[in-house]
């Protein structure tokens, strides 16, 4: 069974998304009218042993792809505020309560292309949304050889539209919403002959809320401004009754602060990608990429009556750039079984430039950090339609990794020696293999019922981010590890899938062990000067980067779906107890739950589209369960239940205008507690009236 949950984004064109087959995954479905799945290979047979949820997109209030991935029961980001308040080094995004940091633990791919920051393995969200995009699919589970290293906890497949022939449209849409925000999109649509071009961008801006909630304001305190652009081009050509080149550029550019002075965050980046595919007898695909990141971020030291506020550090240019290729081909073997053999390969570089230990406005000195990191690898997996009733699957991989010419540096910036060096540290290189692989199965117990079950292990490797660049959040500072080994994943699953007409329902008890998990682990209060982050006043604690013994994770995912004419309900729930397990150097946080990790989530939407049409109306609830903003259990952040909204009417088959809200009930959503037990907050209510226009 899968299930699908439609969202319509105010930057997407969107109509009711048609699906039922035997893929087993959660499928975000993007469509419209004039797309279809773009160019790609066909979805594994394997699929069919991890888990499904079914999801309808078309009512997303936000108009962001990162927020229509929040319906996906057990899947979350670091923090649970968005893109328009965050740090954008908060936004990792991960499955299964394996967070603990802010590194993504599944693995994000655009067209087959990793996404996740060079550098520091978060998520550039803004970076998403001037992309048109026919599908988005969420697969659960880790150790899925072809994906390649990082998807741990899961995969998250973006894929762009295709063309049709003689297709030549203009599409866009702009909306208007509280706090002088705006959205706006336009895109275009051109048949080239037997290929086509894409071309589409996007802009947003907003005075932005204040993050710190009620009560704990001070002067310093105001709305956290955000401005965000992007533009992506896709040129698609035939190069035979089989083959086709995809040639995919995109850029974007996204400015915000915090809310207070200092906290200023720019994040540039793009990628440009060439894919070739071919649905032969022999079916392949082969795909070469570059990606390319500045970064550039300040932070600043509030006092306790937050009246005041002292530039900490400034790291004014962290440039990162990424490089990899891709291979895969299936050999035709039979119509019940299916052969995959591939490789990647993957490079990091980056290095992080900063200033610190600061007089006023003025840095006593500079540091510089940074190395490279390569992966390459090679996969094979099968699978076997061994009876009418039963499938079975099964893969390996084997990777060899390197972490090399990491380096930190720091000279002075004053007088008496301006420009002397205090240290010079060279790190030693290190490398090594990992071998991974999965085994499963999906079994037809009953002409309603399908029986899955999957075991996997899978691994990660540190991040530049992790291994170098040390960060502040307000008073507290954590410094990075040059030491830290890759995280590897043991884990199982199995699941039930049951569909009776338009109702569909899935349950999956799944069990994962992070060895080695990376964590932010608190060592020491200030005041006082500590190793790798300089002076941490009173009002906050000193962290490093640690590998923990473990951190294990069991749970259920459960989902559940029906249309009944024009009303569509949509249920998601996960249970999951994650918790640190059997540590040594850091035996007072053994049985503590990870940061940011709750126990519960659940989501429910309901929908009425009478006709099929995109007139109507949906509502849609989330609940997050409390969780922990800090490793050692001592910052609870308190459970929160939102309501969105969005209604629709279409004029006229080229106007449709919409009123969306978010946040209805204008909910204290907490995201993180600074100094002096004051708390930060995601977005409050917001309202937005938009239109829609579509040209042929």
């Amino acid at each position: 069974m899968k299930t699908i949950f439609t969202v319509t984004s105010p930057l997407l064109l969107v109509s009711p998304a048609l699906a039922q087959n035997d893929v087993q995954s959660v499928e975000l479905v993007f469509t419209e009218p004039f797309i279809t799945v773009s160019g790609s290979l066909p979805e594994p047979k394997g699929d069919a042993a991890y888990s499904i949820t079914t999801v309808d997109l078309n009512k997303e209030a936000s108009g962001r792809v990162e927020n229509a991935l929040r319906n996906v029961p057990g899947l979350q980001q670091f923090r649970r505020s968005d893109a328009r308040s965050a740090h954008p080094t908060s936004q990792g995004v991960t499955l299964r309560g394996l967070g603990g940091n802010a590194s993504s633990r599944a693995l994000l791919l655009l067209d087959g292309v990793p996404q996740s920051d060079p550098f520091g393995g978060w998520i550039a969200w803004p970076g998403y949304d001037a992309l048109n995009l026919s599908t988005v699919r969420v697969r659960r589970g880790g150790g899925t050889g072809s994906d390649g290293p990082g998807a741990l906890a899961g995969t998250i497949a973006l894929e762009s539209g295709r063309i049709y022939p003689d297709q030549s449209i203009i599409f866009g849409d702009l909306a208007y919403g509280s706090r002088d925000s705006v959205d706006a999109y336009v895109g275009t649509k051109q048949a080239l002959g037997a290929g086509g071009l894409s071309l589409s961008a996007n802009y947003a801006r907003s005075d932005g809320f204040i993050p710190i909630a009620k009560g704990g304001r001070g002067s310093v305190d105001r709305g956290a401004q955000y401005e965000q652009a992007g533009f992506s081009a896709r040129f698609v050509a035939p190069l035979s009754k089989n083959a086709e080149l995809q040639a995919n550029v995109r850029a974007f550019t996204d400015d915000r602060d915090r809310g207070f002075d200092f906290s200023d965050n720019q994040n540039d980046g793009a990628d440009a990608s060439l894919r070739i595919v071919s649905n032969g007898r022999w079916r392949w695909a082969a795909t070469g990429y570059v990606q390319v990141r500045s970064f550039a971020t300040r932070f600043g030291s509030v006092v306790g009556d937050r009246n005041s506020v002292n530039l900490v550090l400034d790291q004014f240019n962290v440039p990162s750039t990424g490089l990899g290729a891709r291979f895969e081909i299936r050999p035709p073997v039979s119509d019940s079984a299916e052969l995959r053999l591939g490789g990647d390969w993957r490079r990091t570089i980056g290095e992080t430039r900063e200033n610190f230990f600061f007089n006023g406005l003025d840095p006593q000195r500079n540091r510089t950090a940074g190395g490279e990191s390569d992966t390459l690898g090679g996969f094979i997996d099968a699978s076997w339609q061994v009876s009418d009733t039963l499938l079975l699957t099964g893969g390996g991989r084997l990777d060899y990794w390197s972490i090399h010419d990491g380096f930190r540096r720091e000279i002075e910036l004053v007088n008496p020696a301006p420009g002397a060096i205090r240290s010079n540290e060279k790190f030693a290189d290190r490398n090594g293999w990992e071998g991974t692989g999965r085994v499963g199965f999906a079994w037809d117990a009953a002409s309603l019922l399908t029986v899955r079950g999957a075991g996997y292990l899978g691994w990660r490797l540190p991040t530049l981010n992790e291994l170098y660049r040390p960060f502040r959040v307000g008073a507290d500072a954590t410094a990075a590890n040059e030491l830290l080994t890759p995280e590897r994943l043991k884990g199982a699953e199995i699941g039930l899938d049951y569909e009776i007409y338009t109702i569909r329902l899935g349950a999956t008890v799944f069990y994962n062990e992070l060895d080695n998990a990376i964590a932010n682990v608190t060592l020491a209060n200030g005041p006082g000067n500590f190793p790798g982050v300089g002076f941490v006043s009173g009002a906050g604690t000193y962290s490093q980067r640690q590998n923990l013994d473990a951190v294990r994770a069991h749970g259920v995912e459960l989902d559940a779906a029906a249309d009944i004419g024009a009303v569509g309900v949509r249920l998601g729930y996960s249970y999951v107890d994650s918790e640190v397990c059997g540590t040594t150097a850091q035996a007072g946080l053994t049985g503590l739950r990870p940061a940011q990790v709750p126990r519960h989530f659940a989501s429910a939407s309901l929908d009425w589209f009478p006709n099929g049409g995109d007139s109507g109306a949906s509502i849609t609830g989330r609940y997050t369960g409390s969780q922990f903003d800090d490793d050692a259990n001592s910052q609870r952040l308190d459970d929160a239940l939102t309501m969105d909204g969005r209604a629709a009417y279409r004029i006229s088959t080229a106007l449709l205008v919409e009123a969306r809200v978010e946040n209805l009930f204008d909910t204290e959503v907490q995201t993180a507690i600074g100094g002096a037990g004051v708390i930060e907050r995601a977005s409050p209510r917001t309202f937005w009236l938009g239109v829609k226009v579509d040209l042929d």
